[in-house]
C-alpha cells in the first residue's frame, strides 16, 4: 500500500519534512523514476532485536576511524565495522579502508542475514557495513551509496535496532555533487528542498527499511544529530557487492 503523511518540521534545517504514519505493517513509498523505499516498522519482535542488539553492542570490534573531508582528517561521527563474503571487491570510503570480516567471525548476523532475505524474496546480500551511534552527536550526513562496486540500481536493505532515529530522504539537484558527502555537518543542508522532494521516517527498534532502484542514483539520505536521542543505535546495512 501507499503511504499516508503528515508534516514535520526538521528541527536541524526548519525544512517541512512530510513524515509517514507507523502502521505497524510494510509499506511502500514511490519516489518516482525507478525508486522506491520499503519500510517494516516491525521486522522482528522486539525481544528478538533487543537479545541482536546486545550481541552486537558487546562482540562487534568497532572502531572509530579517521577519514579524509574535503581535504583534512575528522574523526568519524560514529562507530563502524565491515563484514563481507571472501574474495570480493575491497570496500573503501573518504580515505579509510576497514578490515574486512567474514560471515563466520559473528554467526548471529548469519540469522540477521537469512531473515532479511526472508523478507526480500529474490535478494542476495553478500556484504555488510555496521555502524553504531552512540548517542545524539553521532550521526552520518547527506550521501548516497553509490560507490563502483555497487550496482546503480542496487537494492539496499537496512536494520535497526536500539533508539529511535529520523533518517531523511532529499531528492537531489541536478547540479547535486557525484562526490561522496558522507560527514557533511548537519548545518550545511540545503535549505530550499520542497516538500515534495522530502522525506522523513522515524527507525523503530526491530524495524527494516530497504532503499530500492534508483534510490541511490537521484536521492541522498542521512541520519541527523538529535540532542534528545541518548541511547545506542546500532544499525546494518546489507548490500550487494557486485
Amino acid at each position: 500500500m501507499s503511504l499516508r503523511f503528515k508534516e514535520v518540521i526538521d528541527s536541524e534545517s526548519e525544512t517541512k519534512i512530510p513524515r509517514p504514519l507507523d502502521l505497524g505493517r510494510r509499506q511502500t513509498l514511490d519516489l518516482g523514476n525507478g525508486s522506491e523505499i520499503v519500510y517494516i516498522s516491525k521486522f522482528v519482535s522486539s525481544d528478538q532485536a533487543w537479545t541482536w542488539f546486545d550481541f552486537l553492542n558487546q562482540h562487534i570490534p568497532w572502531t572509530r576511524p579517521t577519514i579524509r573531508v574535503f581535504g583534512r582528517s575528522v574523526v568519524q561521527p560514529r562507530d563502524t565495522c565491515y563484514v563481507v563474503n571472501p574474495g570480493l571487491t575491497t570496500y573503501s570510503y573518504s580515505g579509510y579502508k576497514p578490515h574486512a570480516y567474514t560471515w563466520d567471525d559473528f554467526p548471529p548476523l548469519k540469522d540477521i542475514l537469512n531473515a532479511v532475505h526472508e523478507a526480500l524474496p529474490g535478494s542476495s546480500f553478500n556484504s555488510l557495513l555496521l555502524n553504531r551511534y552512540k548517542g545524539g552527536n553521532d550521526y552520518v550526513g547527506w550521501h548516497s551509496d553509490d560507490e563502483k562496486l555497487y550496482a546503480l540500481n542496487q537494492e539496499i536493505a537496512s536494520v535497526s535496532f536500539g533508539c529511535e532515529r529520523d533518517f531523511l530522504l532529499k531528492k537531489k539537484s541536478n547540479k547535486t555533487s557525484q562526490r561522496r558527502n558522507d560527514e557533511e555537518p548537519p548545518a550545511k543542508k540545503s535549505k530550499k528542498s520542497s516538500v515534495a522532494d522530502t522525506h522523513s521516517f522515524v527507525l523503530k527498534h526491530g524495524s527494516l527499511l530497504v532503499m530500492k532502484g534508483y534510490t541511490q542514483r537521484d536521492w541522498m539520505h542521512s541520519v541527523p544529530k538529535r540532542l534528545k536521542a541518548e541511547a545506542t543505535r546500532i544499525n546494518l546495512t546489507f548490500r550487494h557487492v557486485c
